[in-house]
């Protein structure tokens, strides 16, 4: 049996929602909702969902707000929000999931699957929506902490710790200054998308680097980095590369 509750302070988001998940998310057997952020707090102690679906812009409490509020967070949450970068990127930088409005059902079904595979690993993800409340109060994007998780636990990260990231695959193998290197079950496109206003380069279909780590480029087409390791640019990513290295 899976308790779910949706916050959101538009009615008729919570009734196009309500609707999606009867039709599209059998499982979920006992459904409440709220327009009320302050009356979500009460209701998500004494109904303890396992599922939350949290609007972003909220009045009164927004949603970020509405978790520091709660403190101990033993729920699973799905975030729903319009085109807010911000909020948006420090979410995928603590490896949680969003869903933008207007809702797709493909992709609710999609994070509806991915939240019963942590349910069924009986992952916790305290440490991550801690992250993602340091990462909303930074204030600026380029003081987040990447969350990466492993089969070893989650560890966070600051871009700059970054040396560069390398595809396996369907993984992504990830190499740090002074630290060893860790192994994450997502693909390089994922993280391209996530740290490409990081500094962060694509040089070939295996490599991203953080170009403040780029000391040389050689004439036969390769980069070496501050721990020494060589990488090759793909001959079509040449011209883009050279680009990116020349701009701050």
């Amino acid at each position: 049996m899976i308790k779910a509750l949706i916050v959101d302070d538009e009615p008729s988001a919570v009734n196009t929602l309500q609707l999606m998940l009867e039709r599209y998310i059998p499982e979920i057997s006992n459904l409440r909702s709220t327009n009320d952020a302050l009356e979500a707090v009460l209701l998500i102690r004494d109904f303890q969902p396992d599922l939350v679906f949290l609007d972003i812009q909220m009045p009164v409490l927004n949603g970020f707000e509405l978790l520091k509020k709660i403190g101990n967070i033993r729920f699973d949450i799905i975030f729903t929000t319009a085109h807010d970068q911000y909020a948006i990127q420090a979410i995928r930088f603590s490896a949680l999931d969003y869903l933008l409005k207007p809702i797709d059902a493909d992709e609710l079904r999609a994070a509806f699957e991915k939240f019963m595979r942590r349910r069924m690993a009986t992952v916790g993800n305290q440490p991550l929506y801690q992250n993602l409340l340091y990462n909303i109060n930074a204030g600026d994007k380029n003081e987040f902490k990447l969350a990466v998780p492993t089969s070893e636990g989650t560890f966070f990260y600051f871009p700059h710790e970054i040396l560069r990231l390398e595809g396996e695959s369907n993984y992504t193998r990830f190499f740090f200054t002074g630290k060893k290197p860790l192994l994450v079950s997502k693909t390089l496109k994922e993280y391209e998308e996530i740290l490409s206003e990081h500094g962060f380069i694509r040089v070939h279909k295996s490599h991203l680097v953080n170009k403040a780590h780029v000391q040389t480029y050689t004439p036969d087409g390769h980069l070496i980095l501050a721990d020494q390791s060589r990488i090759e640019i793909s001959r079509r990513r040449k011209e883009e590369v050279m680009e990116a290295l020349k701009r701050k």
